[in-house]
């Protein structure tokens, strides 16, 4: 499960990373200048992603990976990392860099996704870190955490006998360990990650910290979908490197409604 908590971390994962180097600064060999001044929109992020390292290569503080996923090969940068060919790893999202120069590997790749870390070996995949991790070498393009779509929390009805978000996690304490059922609307779905999917859920209660709650599945939603969800809540669910959930219910039975 270190795999799939790390994809999800990083969606909450609180970066504020500033661009530019003289050794790793990122430029791009197709952007023309004119259209680079009209395109102020930031580039989307990247979806989660995971597979086999094919190539790998260190320059400047960074770990470039060429990952296989099985569908399509795509290289990712982090700040250096142990990594050989033929392991398994989890890129989690990130900011996308199309026509990137590395100035100190003389090299020119179409994309590299450049992520605040990368996960290696075939463990289970970590949560939302409880501790900031150290900052990106300078050179690293900006990472933007990545942001929930805006979506109307308003007028979620508390489901029958259930509780709201913030109800669970004020009575976490007597509830660990015990079925809950929760209405909400997804925020954010993570599908297909080591088995399962993932789903981000809130409700409109609670502030920050206490209002989003984690659920695995077998059902696909959408982000914006109502959910109904019922299943057995665990407390402070720590997967070791620092990394941990507050509240999670796993193999949660989930109605989309």
């Amino acid at each position: 499960m270190k795999k799939q908590l790390f994809y999800l971390s990083i969606g909450a994962l609180a970066l504020t990373l500033a661009a530019g180097c003289k050794n790793e600064a990122p430029t791009s060999t197709a952007a023309p200048k004119a259209q680079s001044q009209a395109e102020t929109p930031a580039p989307p992020t990247s979806q989660a992603k995971s597979g086999t390292v094919v190539e790998t290569m260190n320059a400047a503080g960074y770990t470039y990976v060429q990952v296989d996923t099985g569908s399509e090969k795509i290289w990712a940068a982090a700040p250096e990392f142990q990594v050989k060919v033929g392991d398994s790893v989890a890129v989690p999202e990130g900011m996308p860099m199309p026509n990137y120069h590395s100035k100190t590997l003389n090299r020119d790749f179409d994309m590299v996704y450049f992520v605040p870390a990368v996960m290696v070996g075939g463990g289970e995949g970590m949560a939302a870190p409880v501790a900031t991790p150290g900052e990106l070498p300078s050179g690293h393009p900006p990472i933007t955490p990545v942001k929930a779509e805006n979506i109307d929390l308003s007028g979620i009805a508390k489901a029958e006998g259930g509780k709201s978000i913030e109800e669970i996690y004020a009575g976490k304490g007597e509830l660990t360990s015990k079925e809950v059922t929760v209405r909400g609307k997804v925020v954010k779905f993570s599908p297909g990650i080591m088995g399962k999917n993932w789903i981000h859920m809130q409700d409109g209660t609670g502030g920050e910290g206490t209002n989003d709650l984690t659920v695995t599945t077998g059902v696909t939603a959408q982000v914006g979908d109502t959910i109904l969800v019922s299943g057995i809540l665990t407390a402070d669910k720590d997967f070791g490197h620092g990394y941990k959930y507050a509240l999670i219910i796993e193999d949660g039975k989930v109605t989309v409604e």
